[in-house]
């Protein structure tokens, strides 16, 4: 009890000297703040990104491509194969008693950014009418759906917001095409808002692809049927595919981009936590000097050491948490929901997303801050604990 006593007057009286240190104090503040900021800023894309392919991962969905294919542009499928995979057995039927599944063609159309007007690589669709009941999450906010085997698209929310002429009644060429965007839609923040979908069979003579597809979406009947429907594929011998659920399919579409990202973030963060790191010492190196006859009188009277040290550190950490705070208050309120887009490392194209400054990137940034504090005031503390008395007295 006479230790913690020790420790509270000293660390109180610290504490109260701050305002006659107010230009070194805010200096370290601000530079651990700056810390706090890039790294949460950072960060909040790469949790974005993730946030978007969660809202994705439906795991009563499953995405079938060819074997080997490592997205869906890379994949090829027949009719034949199509067909088989729509009887297998697992998947969810509708009121008719048919499978629900989607057969889709994938590919990517040049279209301009409107903040600069660069052109850019965005995702379109060809889908089966099936294709929303599959996904689950397709909801049609503004127009309506396209209508088979018309030129007609709808276009999901995030690529409207972020891209040129896909606002809702106008027309927009693509290649020797025109379209016509009859409809916006969300997916629960999902990848599919991204995207620009039409009729599969549409998208396929455009391309002379008839015959062709690239993936089949499947809605099971539960998430425990997958296995049923994975085995009853993979062991055909007719059949040479892949099967997985589709929160699977997006994690190994993001792992690329989201580690990426977070390794830039931490690089650039703990290079200016360097920084920040020195400012905190020299602010504590100069706290301790200019207490040096203070402490010298409190070690004359009985104070220990350790006290001092913990007294020290203390003041250290609050400064960081200060600055702490608001690096993250600042992240928070300029990143938060922030829209963009990025590049999707598998397809070459655009995903549409917003930052997301979770609780848990602030907390993480806290402990940032109070390391930082910690490591910035243990070699003044020491350093004030083993002051000789005698001759601090005399400074």
């Amino acid at each position: 009890m006479n230790w913690l006593t020790q420790v509270f007057s000293i660390a109180f009286f610290n504490l109260r000297a701050l305002p006659e240190r107010k230009g070194a104090a805010i200096a370290t503040a601000v530079g651990i703040a700056g810390v706090v900021g890039v790294l949460v800023g950072v960060l909040a894309i790469a949790e974005g990104f993730r946030r978007v392919m969660t809202n994705s991962a439906d795991p009563a969905v499953a995405v079938v491509l060819r074997k080997g294919a490592d997205q869906e542009m890379t994949s090829n499928l027949t009719r034949d194969d199509v067909r088989t995979i729509s009887d297998a057995p697992g998947l969810a039927r509708n009121s008719q008693g048919q499978p629900i599944t989607s057969s889709e063609m994938f590919v990517v159309v040049d279209l301009p950014k409107r903040s600069t007007g660069t052109s850019a690589n965005v995702p379109m669709r060809g889908v089966d009418v099936a294709a929303m009941e599959v996904r689950g999450t397709i909801h049609v906010t503004q127009g309506r759906r396209f209508e088979l085997g018309k030129n007609e698209i709808m276009v999901g929310a995030g690529a409207a917001r972020e891209f040129g002429g896909l606002d809702l009644g106008h027309e927009v060429r693509v290649g020797q095409n025109t379209w016509n965007v009859v409809g916006i839609f969300t997916a629960n923040g999902g990848v599919a808002e991204s995207e620009i979908w039409t009729d599969g069979a549409v998208l396929r003579a455009v391309y002379k692809r008839q015959e062709s597809f690239q993936s089949v979406y499947a809605r099971l009947g539960s998430p425990a049927d997958f296995t049923t429907f994975k085995d009853a594929l993979t062991t055909n011998p007719k059949l040479q595919v892949q099967v997985s659920t589709l929160g699977d399919f997006y994690s190994e579409h993001s792992r690329i981009v989201i580690e990426l990202i977070s390794g830039v973030g931490v690089f650039i963060a703990g290079l200016m936590a360097l920084g920040a790191l020195f400012g905190a010492l020299n602010t504590m190196y100069s706290a301790v000097s200019s207490r040096t006859r203070e402490i010298a009188t409190l070690r004359a009277l009985g104070f220990g050491a350790s006290p001092i040290v913990v007294s020290v550190l203390c003041e250290s950490i609050v400064l960081a948490l200060a600055g702490g705070i608001v690096g993250g208050a600042i992240s928070y309120f300029v990143f938060n929901g922030f829209t963009t887009t990025t590049m999707n490392m598998q397809t070459f194209s655009q995903i549409t997303f917003a930052f997301a400054v979770t609780p848990r990137l602030l907390l993480n940034a806290m402990i940032w801050a109070t390391v930082l504090g910690l490591l910035g005031g243990i070699f003044p503390a020491v350093r004030a604990a083993r002051l000789p008395i005698a001759s601090a007295l005399r400074e």
